[in-house]
């Protein structure tokens, strides 16, 4: 089995775990992630291109959240990606992103979240969002394909503004 296919496999067992053994239901309420999140660009440990900021900010839309996140890469390019979370471990789209069309999260607990990104149907990056119990600092641990196509890993720690 090659290292991609091990790769898939394996997140998409974490994810159905995950989805299978989790109540999601009373979660959806309230979440320490509403709000502005700045990237500590020196924290992070980025694979792919460097940026210059990356903001999320996370607000409440129904039973679900609504993440809009505002990048500018090295070049000055901007972009936009939104995000719907719904804690259903369900694909649902995500707009704005050149590596994956569709996101899904399943909730863990008060300050942990599993996601999954995917691209035209196939499973592209899985990860964990977790926020300290300060509510401080989101971190970040998301493994897949980076924009320039390669397999890697990102630890990504964001402040709360």
């Amino acid at each position: 089995m090659n290292r991609r296919t091990a790769f898939m496999l394996t997140g998409m067992t974490l994810l159905g775990l995950a989805i299978a053994a989790i109540p999601q239901v009373s979660f959806a309420q309230s979440s320490s992630l509403i709000g502005t999140w700045k990237q500590n660009l020196d924290k992070s440990k980025v694979v792919g291109p460097p940026l210059r900021s990356s903001t999320i900010i996370y607000t409440q839309d129904g039973q679900n959240m609504r993440a809009t996140n505002q990048s500018i890469d090295a070049q000055g390019t901007a972009t936009t990606v939104v995000y719907m979370h719904i804690y259903d471990g369900m694909p649902h789209p995500t707009t704005g992103s050149p590596v994956f069309d569709a996101s899904a999260y399943t909730r863990v607990d008060a300050n942990t979240i599993i996601l999954g990104r995917f691209k035209a149907g196939k499973l592209v990056l899985i990860g964990t969002l977790v926020v300290s119990q300060d509510g401080k600092t989101l971190t970040g641990s998301l493994t897949g394909t980076q924009a320039n196509g390669q397999l890697g890993s990102d630890i990504v720690v964001f402040e709360k503004q």
